[in-house]
């Protein structure tokens, strides 16, 4: 009886504790905007660019720098030029590089 108890105790704590930390459940929506925050607008405030002016996030400034797409911006996340951090994924997994993306080109045209 006390290990039954435990076991459904612990399979509990642990449902509790992955529906605390993960943002979504399977197939869930990742929120791009509070990705956008969490990970990118420390250097990217407003779409801006603090180390670089002129690579700012707004759409003609990303297509004259070759940054066309949601592709490319993750492209960019993943292998950036000097002065960015790169961004894997573990640091960001793809889902939600590709919600952060999307955000970018929705947000800032």
């Amino acid at each position: 009886m006390k290990r039954s108890f435990c076991a459904i105790a612990l399979v509990g704590l642990m449902a509790f504790a992955g529906a605390a930390c993960g943002d979504t459940g399977k197939g869930g929506k990742i929120d791009g905007k509070k990705e956008f925050e969490e990970h990118c607008a420390v250097c990217h405030p407003g779409g801006g660019n603090t180390i670089n002016s002129a690579k700012t996030l707004d759409k003609r400034t990303r297509e004259a720098n070759g940054v066309k797409n949601v592709k490319d911006i993750i492209g960019k996340m993943r292998k950036p030029g000097p002065g960015m951090s790169t961004f894997d994924k573990r640091a960001i997994p793809d889902n939600e590089a590709k919600a952060i993306a999307d955000y970018v080109v929705k947000t800032f045209k």
